[in-house]
């Protein structure tokens, strides 16, 4: 299994890298928060550690640590842009049991 990113999240993701000046990819992660258990880190990954996965989308590479891959494979990344207000990332985690209600955060 792996994680992937769709066509528009890959092309934010890069246009995202290029305007940074720098970088090798984007880190996806989780951490125990909130009311539900498990929280979604995004961030620029200017390394690959030696306990780091990496997977390659629409020519993006998205890197995972070993220990929130168990929470994250088979995942599916998307950038969506519903009105002018709201545009971000959309988590399709195969893996979700239920999310709080705020939506910050979930349980596997």
């Amino acid at each position: 299994m792996s994680i992937s990113l769709t066509e528009n999240a890959a092309s934010h993701i890069n246009k995202m890298l290029i305007k940074r000046g720098h970088g090798v990819g984007l880190r996806v992660a989780t951490r125990k928060s909130g009311c539900s258990g498990f929280a979604y880190e995004v961030d620029y990954a200017d390394e690959v550690k030696d306990d780091d996965q990496v997977f390659e989308s629409h020519g993006v590479k998205v890197i995972v640590d070993q220990d929130s891959l168990k929470i994250l494979e088979g995942m599916r990344l998307d950038y969506v842009k519903n009105n002018a207000l709201h545009e971000g990332f959309e988590f399709n985690n195969p893996n979700v049991k239920d999310m709080c209600g705020c939506g910050e955060s979930f349980n596997v």
